[in-house]
């Protein structure tokens, strides 16, 4: 259980969307440490137990909430006596009736006009580094319709951009890791040459938290990206280190890659890569210079952020081949 903090927002009500998720759990943990109440609106509550030991007992709530249009009540019953507003909601790929436009970017709408309705004047909405409407990728282009919907909506509204996640439970790292543990030979996109800054998650949580309490410029869109820019095969490599492996890695053109993802991976449950995303990775991934120039990155908010080289092997051993033990002591 986590021990609140002593200061103004105790028994303050922030709603959360996609409470429960990988960033939301550790949106919740940084509110509740500030004496928050918090509800965790999601679209299964029974599997949202997880977010009690994040908080003292009945200060977290999980309540049913779904973003499709037909269930717009229940954004609005969610939202109903809250103090804030945060919108964690996103998706990495489409799949059956969760589609881009529905969840980024007509979804985020309608929590920003249900948020107006509730009579708050901003909320805090999560985008990422990449976010354009003239992008090739739909991931890219939902994201700044939903970036749009909530500026034109709420103007006061403060926007979190960052750049690929870790933590624990990522989907980057862990997907390089389990992907290196099963072959001996490990493809490299368009010859591994993205670049990203890597975004500790609990350092991401900790400014949805800031700007929660006010601690962010209204009106502003941050982009936040760890202290280190790594290629993609950087990434890699540095998994590799962590995990004692040795692969191949060979270059994949992304024109093949996308042949395959579309017409070959898009049928499997738990896909190595989509067509989408070959899109993304034709863009680097880090804080611009005018983010920087202008105060709009972590910096600005005063956060030190932990670069992946720290964190990684905290939860990475898993992939070696004798987990936490050394190959010495195995």
């Amino acid at each position: 259980m986590t021990a609140p903090l002593q200061g103004s927002s105790q028994g303050r009500l922030v709603t959360i969307f996609g409470g429960s998720g990988f960033v939301g759990r550790q949106v919740v943990r940084a509110l509740a440490r500030r004496g928050w109440r918090i509800r965790a609106a999601v679209r299964r509550p029974d599997l949202a137990g997880h977010l009690q030991p994040c908080g003292t007992p009945g200060q977290i709530t999980a309540v049913q909430a779904n973003i499709r249009r037909e269930y717009r009540w229940s954004i609005d019953r969610a939202i109903e006596g809250a103090d804030a507003v945060v919108n964690l909601v996103g998706i990495l790929a489409q799949s059956g009736r969760q589609h881009f436009s529905e969840v980024q970017a007509d979804g985020a709408k309608m929590i920003a006009e249900a948020t107006r309705a509730a009579g708050l004047t901003s909320m805090v909405h999560l985008s990422a580094i990449g976010a354009d409407d003239d992008s090739p990728s739909l991931y890219a282009q939902s994201k700044a319709r939903g970036e749009n919907a909530v500026h034109h909506v709420l103007p006061q509204s403060v926007i979190l951009r960052p750049s690929v996640l870790f933590g624990p439970d990522d989907s980057f790292f862990n997907k390089i890791g389990g992907l290196a543990a099963l072959s001996p030979v490990f493809p490299l996109i368009g010859g591994g040459h993205t670049l990203f800054q890597p975004a500790f998650v609990r350092d991401v949580a900790e400014a949805v938290a800031i700007a929660v309490e006010g601690g962010a410029k209204p009106g502003t869109t941050y982009e936040l990206g760890g202290p280190t820019v790594k290629s993609f095969r950087e990434c890699v490599e540095l998994v590799l280190e962590i995990t004692h492996r040795k692969r191949w890695l060979v270059t994949w053109p992304s024109a093949m890659a996308k042949f395959q993802a579309k017409y070959f991976f898009e049928w499997l449950p738990n896909k190595l890569v989509t067509a989408d995303q070959v899109e993304l990775l034709k863009t680097d991934n880090v804080v611009s210079a005018a983010a920087v120039a202008e105060g709009r990155t972590f910096a600005g908010l005063g956060i030190a952020p932990i670069a992946a080289e720290a964190e990684l092997p905290t939860y990475l051993w898993r992939f070696r081949e004798h987990g936490q033990f050394d190959r010495g002591l195995a």
